[in-house]
């Protein structure tokens, strides 16, 4: 069901070389973005009725109104499973507690006597969040994304979420309740490209926002693309991944688990075990079947999704190899399952977000660890972050200098400005000394 890439014997090479050699679903955002562009382009210039033209199409809902009731999430709520508003309220806490110590503080730097520099931090003024709503319905992304947007400070948060026709042209019931615990009252009913449209242009139900975060498909990701510059993003997210380095130590039942679980996202996810251990790679293959038979989304979504080109097992020469393979891959999930998992983890460059030894899958990472699942794709997390408080925080300086201060370094900068013949820098600087250079 899985393919094996063998890079055991030679020398592994370097950098997109390697890269070149591992599997990676195929994920074309530029071809999606010309689909995309005349549904953004139609909520810019038609605005509501748009976004209730669409719904009809890709939902198969007539909406009168893509804003949500006020009542809606509270009536959600009260109607919510105990169990589950339970599990939703402890991930929310957990959540919170790991996303309230990101917060910054502002910092003054002296340079020198009466200059100082000032970073303060200020969040951006309006979000607009998305929570996907197609094959899997995901109040948890709701906690991911609100949560390190109220503690970093926006005072505007909106959501969209595709309407459902099974629940009368409104977003998942789940979702709902996921926003009334959050306390997020603006809910749109809008889906895919066009709900990034309506945030980044506004309409007449819905203020535009100055950022869009928030996982999706290829169309929610060729949006973010149209619109950036526009609008402030957290990533174009691709399929979902997860990789695994282990060893002969680690388990094959957790192992063949932690694939399987990541499979079922979408036919499209990536599964890649990266081992040493030919017999643990036996094993794993074997765990695999009896697994997959007792579970759901088997031939829709698991099946597709492990023997698709995006997932195999990478047979290494050792441990070292592997750590190498995973920093070139940068996974969005990488799971550590090897003898001092700890160490090797602390060696790790490249990953969305890190799981170490038996005890921290990603399920746990998905839901209650307290991190944010909204990770880096398609290899970006060698430069990019998951989403965190930071992702709605701007960073601004403030300089303060005095007279004396200025005037200290007013010919370094003078200097500088006709190096790069730039007079009129110099000159601004000459006319607060009477057109001289001060000495220093």
């Amino acid at each position: 069901m899985i393919s094996r890439i063998d890079l055991r014997g030679d020398a592994l090479p370097e950098g997109a070389a390697l890269r070149d050699l591992l599997p990676r679903a195929e994920f074309d955002v530029e071809a999606a973005l010309e689909k995309v562009r005349p549904i953004c382009e139609a909520v810019h210039h038609r605005g509501t009725s748009a976004l209730i033209d669409y719904a009809e199409k890709f939902d198969g809902v007539q909406l009168e109104r893509v804003r949500v009731p006020e009542a809606a999430p509270a009536d959600a709520l009260e109607r919510l499973d105990p169990e589950v508003r339970a599990a939703l309220e402890e991930s929310i806490r957990r959540v919170r507690i790991v996303h309230r110590a990101q917060r910054r503080d502002a910092h003054t730097t002296q340079v020198v006597p009466g200059g100082t520099v000032t970073e303060k931090w200020v969040p951006v003024e309006r979000v607009g969040l998305y929570a996907p709503g197609g094959r899997s319905v995901y109040p948890s992304s709701v906690i991911m994304n609100a949560v390190p947007a109220q503690e970093a400070g926006v005072e505007s948060i909106a959501l969209a979420s595709p309407p459902q026709k099974e629940f009368g042209g409104l977003p998942h019931p789940t979702i709902l309740a996921a926003c009334a615990l959050l306390g997020v009252d603006e809910v749109y009913a809008a889906g895919g490209a066009q709900a990034v449209a309506m945030f980044a242009y506004g309409t007449e139900e819905c203020a535009p926002a100055n950022m869009v975060t928030g996982p999706g498909n290829i169309w929610v990701a060729a949006a973010k693309r149209y619109f950036t510059g526009r609008i402030g993003i957290d990533a174009e997210a691709g399929p979902t991944e997860i990789a695994i380095l282990a060893d002969e130590s680690a388990d094959p039942v957790h192992v063949a688990a932690d694939l399987i679980s990541q499979a079922e996202h979408d036919p499209m996810a990536a599964a890649v075990l990266v081992t040493d251990s030919t017999e643990l790679a036996d094993a794993v293959e074997k765990e695999l079947e009896p697994q997959i038979a007792a579970t759901k989304h088997i031939e829709d979504r698991i099946v597709p999704a492990l023997s698709g080109r995006q997932s195999a097992i990478v047979l290494v020469d050792g441990v070292e190899e592997g750590l190498r393979v995973v920093n070139a891959y940068g996974a969005e999930h990488l799971e550590i399952q090897t003898a001092d998992a700890a160490a090797v983890a602390a060696r790790v460059r490249n990953a969305g977000a890190i799981f170490v030894g038996p005890w921290a899958p990603v399920s746990l990472g998905d839901y209650c660890a307290g991190s944010n699942h909204v990770l880096p794709t398609g290899g970006c997390a060698c430069h990019s972050s998951g989403l965190s408080v930071q992702s709605f925080l701007r960073g601004i300086h403030i300089v303060d200098y005095t007279r004396d201060a200025l005037a200290e370094v007013t010919h370094h900068v003078v200097t500088l400005a006709e190096a790069e013949d730039l007079p009129a820098h110099g000159a601004a600087m000459k006319a607060r000394f009477g057109w001289k250079v001060p000495k220093e």
